[in-house]
């Protein structure tokens, strides 16, 4: 545990409206190792983005409300630290990359004055020296320096994520949280972003959290992923355990619904139903009512959390039947042997 960065222990987020509160993140723990790479992993509305936030500390109160755990950075529990304390931390130790980068941008700066700003506020430099890292930091994620004094009208949707990845690497921070990077991107322009935060990742020694919904991306960027479903962590584990041992339905379902070129179908297998209601959760497991494998305990029963091999952890207590299962066999077979 000593090389942990990051340790988020049962974290609890609330978004309240009257008298309505909406569980949007229920006891989640996880962590991140230095250098390491995490994929969060889960449908819109899962509570991915609002655990993000929560990281950061930048839940707008009212109406959200981190209710209870501890979000240790470096040692710090930062849900202890003051407002000043965190504004060192962001954008500086760890700095997040937000999921829409047309509204990201301050469309009446120009983007060298936007990454220089950051540099400036967090690394004390001069306008000239900010300036000059600027322009590197530009030249670093493929854009010439020469377009220092352009604004983010004048850049593509591609060039404008690539801004957002040099303003949250331009002070070397030890985390970046990506939030779904390529949503708003074309499949060619994606595979740059990606394969630019993954050079950057190695050069800069940065751990990331990956934040999508895309299993594709999280196998090509993540050693480790964590399926998210109404709020709580479903099931964790590295790449082998989560693409080639999967134990949960959610994930399994989550897989079922990708296409595979190898196959002639003429439908894609959904998940069927819809997500539960965060605001009238069952007592026991969420998806239980999309769920092939449930009986009658599982929404009534607390579902704790299974260890079934070394680092592997799903909360389902169906996992050992499911273990041995036809559809995980043919699961297996589908994916083939790309995740060693």
């Amino acid at each position: 545990m000593s090389n942990r960065l990051l340790e988020v222990k049962n974290l609890v987020v609330k978004y309240r409206s009257g008298k309505t509160a909406v569980h949007a993140v229920n006891g989640i723990s996880f962590g991140i190792r230095k250098g390491e790479s995490l994929g969060l992993v889960g449908e819109t509305g899962a509570g991915k983005t609002t655990t993000a936030l929560a990281i950061l500390r930048l839940i707008a109160s009212p109406p959200g409300k981190i209710e209870g755990g501890e979000v240790e950075y470096d040692g710090k529990n930062l849900l202890e630290l003051p407002e000043s304390g965190m504004r060192h931390i962001r954008g500086n130790r760890i700095s997040m990359i937000f999921q829409d980068p047309m509204t990201s941008l301050n469309p009446v700066m120009t983007v060298g004055d936007q990454i220089a700003a950051t540099i400036r506020l967090h690394r004390k430099k001069s306008r000239k020296d900010a300036a000059v890292e600027a322009r590197n930091m530009l030249e670093l994620v493929g854009i010439p320096g020469e377009r220092y004094n352009e604004y983010p009208h004048q850049f593509s949707g591609g060039m404008k994520q690539r801004v957002m990845i040099a303003i949250a690497l331009s002070c070397n921070p030890s985390l970046l949280i990506a939030d779904e990077p390529t949503t708003a991107l074309d499949v060619t322009i994606q595979a740059q972003v990606l394969d630019l935060i993954e050079k950057l990742k190695r050069e800069f020694d940065t751990s990331l959290l990956l934040i999508t919904h895309d299993l594709g991306v999280v196998a090509e960027v993540c050693e480790n992923a964590a399926i998210m479903y109404a709020g709580e962590i479903v099931e964790y584990g590295n790449l082998r355990h989560i693409y080639k041992g999967t134990l949960h339905p959610y994930t399994q379902g989550l897989f079922e619904s990708i296409p595979n070129i190898d196959e002639d179908v003429r439908r894609l297998k959904p998940i069927e139903g819809m997500m539960a209601d965060p605001t009238r959760l069952p007592q026991g497991c969420a998806f239980a009512l999309r769920c092939p494998y449930k009986d009658g305990g599982c929404e009534k029963n607390a579902i704790p959390v299974f260890e079934p091999e070394p680092g592997h952890l799903v909360k389902c207590l169906k996992w050992s039947e499911i273990k041995g299962s036809d559809r995980r066999k043919r699961l297996e077979e589908r994916r083939g042997e790309r995740i060693a």
